[in-house]
């Protein structure tokens, strides 16, 4: 693969990440054991990360994307 794809992708990764500053998934958290009867709920988490990741690792694709070796 060449370098300047490497890149490229890198920098709409960055991009994916500043326009999506997170995601929701869900869970399943044990409430009750006893013995075969089981009792779970689900819970909601958040994963978040600040645009500001996604801003830095655009400047690093657009940097391997500049000066990254010709062939």
């Amino acid at each position: 693969m060449n370098i300047k794809t490497i890149g490229l992708i890198i920098v709409i990764i960055g991009l994916i990440m500043t326009l999506y500053n997170g995601f929701n998934f869900v869970t399943q958290e044990k409430v009750v054991d006893i013995g075969e009867i089981q009792i779970t709920r689900d819970k909601e988490q958040t994963a978040s990360w600040s645009p500001f990741i996604g801003i830095g690792i655009m400047v690093v694709g657009g940097g391997v994307y500049l000066f990254g070796k010709k062939k």
